[in-house]
């Protein structure tokens, strides 16, 4: 009888728990949420995370407030979320340059596995190898040619060090067996003047902020990174039918929270990030910016976060790419 009324309780204790984490999600947001987004305004992961943030806000009836969190390839922006309570409240909006950060930095600061639990995804984008007009290839495999033909005298852009940009350069080098100077730059309108200044000879770029140039013709474009032509540029071929079929590098964002945050929550953020994802006027937007939604599940964000800080890992082992 004493067995009986200590499981009794126990189920009763288990019961009211449960109802306290629904009525939890129910009321949540009850307050504005914060999403910390760790590159400068401006940048295109700002740009897309702010596009995202208007819809949730509309979804919520709460503002979600975008604050950059900039340095360290993200480490600046991990250390604020993790001095938040896992409530909810802040989101913290990751994309794939961040799962390099357990490869280049000695001692890393966070990992995306260990510290986060996965929201959702939010998108997909896919850079477009560009380069200067005077610069003599106008392909791909032409390009390869004057790699090989002066081995360490072209030089290529990026973003930064352990960049989705560097990144795709770096596969470039492994897969043609050639070699190019890898120019970083903190700033991305840098890289790009002087990419059209011809200080350097060609970069794989985020679509967007190049588009216009293009169109211009004050940049070339010699292909995209992902697995099928993008909206924006839909004369640009992609690596693969440039004539490199295993070349594929996908650039992603999404959103994670502090690890510790209730599954109830975590359900009621994906489901305002689904809502956001199918809005007519976000995927306009995203378009115009050669991105493209994608919404899933938390386990298919877990899933896509892992399988990259191996792949990308791999490259920038082999290419010896350190940030400290």
């Amino acid at each position: 009888m004493k067995n009986f009324h200590r499981l009794s309780g126990l189920l009763v204790t288990s019961a009211l728990a449960l109802l306290c984490l629904s009525a939890g999600a129910q009321s949540f947001p009850a307050k504005p949420i914060r999403l910390i987004v760790p590159t400068s305004a401006g940048n295109p992961v700002d740009v897309l995370a702010r596009v995202v943030a208007t819809r949730m806000s509309a979804d919520f009836g709460q503002p979600v407030v975008v604050e950059n969190r900039v340095g360290a390839g993200g480490i600046v922006a991990a250390a604020e979320v993790a001095r938040q309570p896992a409530d909810g409240y802040t989101l913290f909006m990751v994309y794939m340059g961040m799962t390099l950060t357990q490869t280049i930095f000695k001692q890393p600061s966070f990992d995306l596995k260990r510290d986060f639990s996965p929201v959702g995804q939010t998108l997909f984008s896919y850079n477009v190898l560009v380069t200067n007009p005077n610069f003599p290839a106008k392909s791909v495999k032409e390009l390869e040619a004057q790699l090989r033909a002066r081995p360490g005298q072209i030089n290529f852009a990026s973003g930064g060090i352990g960049s989705p940009a560097q990144m795709a350069g770096e596969l470039l080098k492994q897969q043609t067996n050639t070699q190019a100077t890898h120019v970083p730059y903190l700033a991305f309108p840098q890289a790009i003047g002087d990419l059209l200044g011809g200080q350097v000879q060609f970069m794989f770029a985020g679509t967007g902020p190049v588009v216009g140039h293009i169109q211009s013709g004050r940049l070339k474009a010699l292909a995209v990174t992902g697995p099928h032509r993008v909206q924006a540029l839909k004369d640009v071929p992609t690596m693969a039918e440039a004539g490199y079929p295993d070349f594929m590098i996908r650039d992603w964002q999404g959103i994670v929270v502090k690890a510790g945050t209730p599954r109830d929550i975590i359900d009621r953020l994906n489901v305002a990030v689904r809502k956001a994802l199918a809005s007519e006027e976000l995927k306009t937007v995203y378009a115009t910016l050669g991105a493209e939604p994608f919404p899933g599940s938390p386990e298919e964000f877990a899933s896509l976060i892992a399988s990259d800080m191996t792949k990308m890992g791999r490259i920038a082992q082999t290419a010896n790419v350190r940030a400290d």
